[in-house]
């Protein structure tokens, strides 16, 4: 059952950002290696990133222009996707893969809507966790959870005392997977991973999920965007639909489906393909929606 303290594996009381000039990196990381977190946190314009990590977001970009659109139109999805859920009456958020903090974040767009929402984000980069070592109390108490876990090991995830202490898994759960699984190879074994998520959440829970995806980008881009994060610490793995949508297992779809990143229910609700960015087109990752029946 929920309790009324915030455990961030760390302390703090909701997400209230510090600056980056109060911000110092691990002792343990290596800034030598390009993070697909970091990496992501300079597509969208942050400064939480090393320069191994924006040589390579810059070849990235050079072979993929649209990175930075699909970045920001990806977390505009978050947010959209949150909102909805909330608004379906989900209470309750588990957020992995949640990557460097950033405006916008899940507990922010949920309580919005419902101020009561349990958040639990988890991630396996230190820096994520570092940074929630360092949130600043002064909001009205919030129920935030921040675990440092690998996607890999779903069990682990699903036993953590902190998810377990915010997270009523009898009651519905919106797990959110966006921009994260496709970082974990199939021989990984991402369907069952994603399975063993599903198979623990209550009748009415949600999954969010966006992935890259080749499918609307040229084979050239598509390859070496696979070729620069081998050097990244984890393969990027673009599935086509038929290779996404089975993650949702039997999950039903809320409309309009699994579809092209920036379709999902665009701005407050459906609109022209010409209110949307330019270069939407180019945006290569689908996202989806689904409840448990």
């Amino acid at each position: 059952m929920h309790e009324d303290t915030v455990d961030t594996a760390t302390g703090g009381s909701d997400w209230d950002w510090v600056g980056a000039e109060d911000w110092q990196p691990p002792t343990e990381l290596d800034t030598g290696i390009p993070h697909t977190a970091r990496m992501y946190d300079y597509y969208l314009g942050g400064k939480d990133n090393f320069e191994a990590d924006r040589k390579a977001a810059e070849a990235a970009i050079a072979a993929y222009p649209a990175l930075p659109l699909l970045a920001r139109t990806n977390r505009e999805f978050l947010g959209r996707a949150v909102e909805f859920a909330a608004g379906r009456g989900i209470r309750q958020f588990v957020d992995i893969g949640t990557g460097i903090p950033a405006a916008g974040s899940t507990s922010e767009v949920a309580r919005k809507v419902a101020p009561d929402a349990h958040v639990v984000y988890v991630d396996n980069d230190p820096i994520v966790a570092t940074h929630a070592r360092a949130l600043l109390a002064g909001r009205p108490a919030g129920h935030t959870s921040v675990i440092e876990a690998d996607l890999r090991d779903p069990e682990a995830i699903l036993g953590h005392p902190a998810l377990r202490a915010a997270v009523d898994l009898a009651e519905p759960v919106a797990l959110m997977l966006v921009a994260v699984l496709h970082f974990v190879r199939d021989e990984d074994g991402a369907q069952k991973i994603v399975a063993t998520l599903r198979d623990a959440l209550a009748p009415g829970s949600a999954l969010i999920l966006s992935h890259g995806s080749p499918d609307f980008a040229s084979r050239q881009s598509a390859d070496e965007g696979a070729r620069i994060y081998k050097g990244a610490s984890a393969p990027l793995v673009l599935r086509p639909r038929a290779g996404v949508e089975p993650f949702f297992g039997d999950f039903e779809f809320a409309g309009p489906g699994l579809v092209q990143l920036p379709l999902w229910r665009p701005t407050a609700g459906h609109v022209s393909t010409a209110d949307l960015p330019e270069g939407w087109q180019d945006v290569s990752a689908y996202a989806g929606v689904a409840f448990k029946k």
